[in-house]
């Protein structure tokens, strides 16, 4: 296909924590759908790895950037307001615009402590979660935003976990701090949806399901090439799926003219599949937020069928 017949050709697009996970996927398949992409991420083979101690680097990310099109991956640490002041300045100057925000940040996933009660949990990694899953994204949009409105279009995705309908009761099982990260994300895409709406700008909150990320395949001890061994100790993994679903979820979105209308809701990667008619690697369209709402994970066992 040629480059300018590309459906994102000429957007400029920055994805906030895109070293792994579906937020790397976003960065990889927005720059296949012809988007200029930025991705950052603190885990860097020159400055070292983040807390989360994974292996992958943003450097990995900006390879894979300009294998596919073109982009940068940056050492930016999204708690330090100057960093991304900063990276915002190079942005403008280099394009002059910002038409994709993803706020994808989080990495408070060593903090979980399932099944911990407020007063159980350890309360340096509870406020730690909390300052990655809400801070990062708010110093972000505070600096990105000014320049996302200076075109007409743009778009804000916050990537979360859970759709609202789910996330309306309290997730118990995960503890009060993630429960609050992810909630508060779906209120501050309401918010930036009710501030970007004069600039004729939108922002929606996009969750996957059970996603395949390179955390998850490690620790069922799996790749992506087997991960369907690891439904033989944990049967409802069947329903998962891997990171580029999501993503082609989001570049499709992206690239829709009437995508203001969905500003201010929460979209899962089922919902997007539907839309556009994307789907997994393996062809299917997996609904993971449904399955858990029919009860399907309360079986001993794993029934995906109407739900891939």
């Amino acid at each position: 296909m040629n480059e300018s017949a590309l459906p994102l050709s000429g957007k400029v697009a920055l994805v906030a924590g895109g070293t792994r996970g579906a937020s790397k996927a976003t960065a990889l398949e927005l720059a296949r759908s012809g988007a200029f992409v930025y991705a950052t991420g603190r885990s860097s083979r020159t400055a070292g790895r983040s807390e989360m101690k994974r292996p992958e680097t943003i450097e990995d990310t900006h390879e894979a950037l300009n294998e596919i099109g073109q982009g940068e991956g940056l050492r930016v640490d999204h708690l330090e307001p100057s960093e991304v002041k900063d990276l915002i300045a190079r942005i403008d100057d280099q394009h002059g615009r910002i038409d994709i925000l993803v706020n994808g940040i989080f990495g408070g996933d060593a903090y979980v402590q399932f099944g911990k009660k407020l007063w159980e949990h350890d309360l340096h990694g509870g406020l730690r979660m909390l300052r990655m899953g809400i801070e990062t994204h708010a110093i972000t949009s505070h600096a990105a935003l000014p320049l996302l409105i200076r075109h007409s279009g743009g778009m804000v995705i916050e990537l979360t976990d859970g759709t609202e309908e789910f996330n309306r009761d309290y997730r118990a099982d995960v503890g009060l701090f993630y429960d609050l990260v992810k909630t508060a994300v779906g209120r501050m895409t309401k918010a930036q949806a009710h501030e970007l709406k004069a600039y004729d700008c939108a922002a929606i909150a996009v969750t996957p399901g059970w996603l395949r990320s390179e955390a998850m395949l490690d620790a069922f001890g799996v790749s992506e090439e087997t991960w369907t061994e690891a439904c033989e100790r944990m049967p409802h993994f069947a329903i998962s799926e891997t990171p580029r679903y999501v993503a082609r979820g989001i570049a499709a979105l992206a690239a829709d003219e009437d995508r203001l209308a969905d500003s201010g809701s929460v979209l899962s990667s089922a919902d997007l599949a539907r839309r556009y008619g994307v789907t997994d690697v393996d062809g299917s369209k997996p609904d993971c937020w449904r399955y858990l709402s029919d009860g399907r994970m309360e079986s001993d066992t794993a029934d995906t069928s109407g739900y891939r």
